[in-house]
């Protein structure tokens, strides 16, 4: 049996700061993009953390080839759920992040037949219908927060391409609870593993609103496994409830934590990555220019290079974790049982040898190659990869296309990320504004919408 993790022997892990737990919690969840980067100069490429709730002690490798050894390693050893249970009361016992092993095997053989090649296919006209609709709506010459609008976009998006639910009054029912879900303070997740908590202020009330989304969601399970029309649905929920491997099926239950599991890494992290675009894009007039022809031409290539190195300039999630159920050894550091060890996507993303200039917004490092491998991780890596990556991408450049066939972006002065929750998003809200593109331009982009169809 693997020590607990607050008994682990210092002097068998690298150097960190000696502050109390609480203090190196709140560096670490809220103060994250100066904390991070200051222990990496302090201690170097490896460097432990101890944190809250376990309280549990966290290695951050920073290197590419420590960060290999992380997703190399042997899942029944570097367990990812057991890593991740910080979420268990919002995601459930079953969701994909959470579980280990043979269920985590199940799992995500269950959930693959319906973010594969044909359904993708499907999910992409979706989701251009629900941007291409959110986009009518901009005013040219309104300044506006871009965080907020991609944050309702892509909420739209998992109603209407996840989860299925068309119905108005459900979907006037929904958006509030997953708002709520989604925009929760890190204290609730904290608070999480002390159930006295459950029953007062903050913690009540969010464990009110997972009870009423919960509802919610058990209902359209429910009525969507009865619905005539089951066989024919698009949507990601009726495609998990088709799933049939040799008899062993979705439970509602395991439906439910899937969905919200979806819900909760698909949302906020592909707005919060699609603002930083628009930001980065709308800062140069040689950027806005590039990205309006890609959108004209029919680029795609182009559009999710700017979302990736959006993604790489602004990791939205700090770092990838792993507790070790075994003694295992990362990037030639051997370490006991019960430590957690972390890839950390910040530092990862700003190394110098990976990313040449990594401080410049740089799309052209995703065409015609990619990065050094284990240098750009927002999808994590290895047999834990996120099993939604290629939706992601492929919402993403749905969405620009819509945007930069409609307008010209031009971003409102600088950002900088804050935390929210277990992300980080723009503080100021990635302000823009647009301008109607000029008749000559806006003809040519017509015109190629006309062939393409």
């Amino acid at each position: 049996m693997a020590p607990r993790p607050d008994r682990l022997d210092p002097a068998l892990l690298p150097p960190g700061p000696r502050w109390p737990r609480l203090v190196q919690s709140v560096g670490l969840l809220r103060f994250r993009h100066r904390f991070v980067p200051w222990l990496h100069r302090r201690y170097g490429d490896v460097f432990t953390v101890r944190i809250l709730p376990s309280p549990r002690a966290t290695v951050l490798f920073t290197r590419p080839d420590a960060i290999r050894d992380i997703f190399a390693g042997d899942p029944e050893v570097f367990h990812a759920g057991e890593a991740n249970s910080i979420l268990g009361p919002v995601m459930g016992p079953h969701s994909l992040l959470l579980v280990d092993g043979a269920e985590h095997k199940r799992a995500r053989r269950l959930l693959m037949p319906a973010f594969s090649g044909r359904p993708m296919r499907g999910y992409e006209g979706l989701v251009t219908d629900v941007a291409r609709a959110e986009v009518a709506g901009w005013h040219p010459g309104v300044e506006f927060r871009s965080l907020d609008r991609m944050n309702a976009l892509t909420l739209e998006v998992i109603l209407r391409v996840v989860f299925g639910v068309t119905d108005e009054a459900r979907l006037e029912r929904l958006r509030p609870l997953v708002n709520a879900t989604v925009d929760v303070n890190p204290a609730v997740l904290l608070g999480a593993a002390f159930p006295p908590l459950r029953r007062v202020g903050m913690w009540r009330r969010a464990a009110e609103t997972i009870r009423e989304l919960d509802a919610v969601i058990h209902t359209e399970i429910r009525e969507r496994r009865a619905s005539p029309d089951l066989a024919t649905r698009p949507d990601v929920l009726s495609q998990l409830i088709r799933v049939d491997d040799g008899g062993d099926r979705l439970s509602d239950a395991e439906l439910r934590d899937q969905l919200v599991t979806l819900l909760l890494a698909g949302h906020e992290t592909t707005a919060t990555a699609l603002a930083w675009a628009l930001h980065e894009v709308g800062r140069s007039v040689e950027q806005r220019e590039r990205a309006r022809a890609a959108a004209a031409a029919g680029d795609d290539a182009w559009l999710e290079a700017v979302l990736k190195e959006s993604m790489r300039l602004h990791p939205v999630i700090p770092m990838v974790v792993r507790t070790l159920k075994a003694p295992a050894t990362v990037g030639g550091v051997a370490l006991p049982a019960g430590a957690t060890v972390a890839a950390s996507i910040l530092v990862a993303h700003a190394r110098p040898e990976s990313h040449p200039e990594p401080e410049v917004f740089r799309p052209e490092r995703f065409l015609g190659a990619s990065p050094p491998p284990n240098s750009w991780l927002p999808f994590g890596g290895g047999v834990r990869r996120c099993i939604g990556a290629g939706f992601s991408l492929m919402e993403g450049v749905a969405v620009l296309r819509e945007v930069f066939t409609a307008f010209d972006v031009e971003a409102v002065g600088d950002d900088e990320p804050r935390v929210r929750n277990i992300t980080s998003v723009p503080r100021r809200g990635s302000r823009v504004v647009v301008s109607r593109l000029p008749r000559a331009l806006a003809l040519q982009v017509a015109e190629h919408a006309d062939a393409a169809e």
